[in-house]
């Protein structure tokens, strides 16, 4: 009872930890792209390269591993780059929290049908969390946004099936590091290559390029290394929902990091959502 309790408590906190990386790396784009300093072709391209190299070194040399022999396939890597350069181009359409909403309702939508292709089901207090969650985010976003540019949404919707995709092909992984590594060397050059095809327009400002490695170095290299390392415990449904909580969490970091102001409407669907996403975790 013990070991399983102990189990139960570690992967919650690897999910927290991970959710608060990915509302970290939401706002690290944010403050990129909205400051000017770099486009959202050379955000991609520094964000995929810089976590490619980080990971190869933290990774794959100590083992002398290539994209070859490590796990990991170049499905993936495609997949990694199609989610980042989508999610650049339509942030350059959206309000954060429209995009957030398009984003992760896309998700929650790809890994809840996959799941439920497979037989998973939900128990009635997880679709009980699961509605509160989807609520709480509706709730968020809905008052005062007006309807989405179609194109932009269209692009974060492909961003979200993208990395609902990609989150469902790392669940088989038998080393997480190792796959995300060899993810992000295939992912590089897709986006080495659409920035030199967008040359004359890429801009790289010096901060630009400092957002966009911290990007890809940290929250998105090593965090998805936990996400592949936490998504088979948690199961197709229970990841998608609890990925919910990271735009209510990009929310509230940038009300403490980007100084925006604190409507009581954030602190309620910040209440709502992370309570929806702790009942859809709960196993019993």
């Amino acid at each position: 009872m013990a070991e399983t309790a102990g189990r139960a408590g570690a992967t919650l906190a690897l999910t927290a930890l991970t959710l608060v990386a990915f509302a970290s790396n939401s706002l690290l784009a944010r403050v990129a792209l909205r400051g000017g300093e770099i486009d959202a072709v050379g955000f991609t391209a520094v964000r995929l390269i810089s976590g490619a190299a980080l990971l190869w070194l933290l990774v794959l040399a100590p083992r002398r591993e290539g994209p070859r022999r490590a796990s990991g396939a170049w499905i993936s890597g495609l997949v990694l780059f199609a989610y980042a350069i989508l999610f650049s181009l339509a942030y350059l359409q959206l309000t954060a929290g429209t995009g957030a909403l398009v984003l992760f309702g896309a998700v929650q939508v790809t890994m809840i049908s996959v799941g439920l292709w497979e037989g998973d089901r939900l128990r009635p207090m997880q679709v009980l969390g699961a509605a509160l969650a989807a609520g709480g985010l509706v709730y968020l976003a809905m008052p005062g946004v007006e309807a989405p540019p179609l194109g932009g949404a269209l692009l974060m919707a492909g961003s979200g099936v993208a990395w609902g995709v990609y989150s469902l092909l790392g669940r088989s992984a038998s080393d997480p590091a190792s796959a995300t590594a060899v993810n992000f060397v295939w992912a590089a050059p897709m986006g080495f290559a659409t920035a030199l095809a967008f040359l004359p327009s890429v801009r790289l400002g010096a901060a630009g390029v400092a957002w966009a490695a911290l990007s890809g170095g940290i929250t998105s290299g090593l965090g998805y290394v936990l996400w592949y390392r936490v998504l088979p415990r948690l199961g197709s449904l229970r990841g998608a929902v609890a990925q919910l909580a990271v735009p209510v969490l990009a929310a509230v970091g940038g009300v403490a990091l980007l100084r925006e102001e604190i409507p009581v409407r954030l602190v309620v669907a910040t209440v709502i959502t992370l309570g929806g996403v702790a009942l859809a975790l709960r196993r019993r």
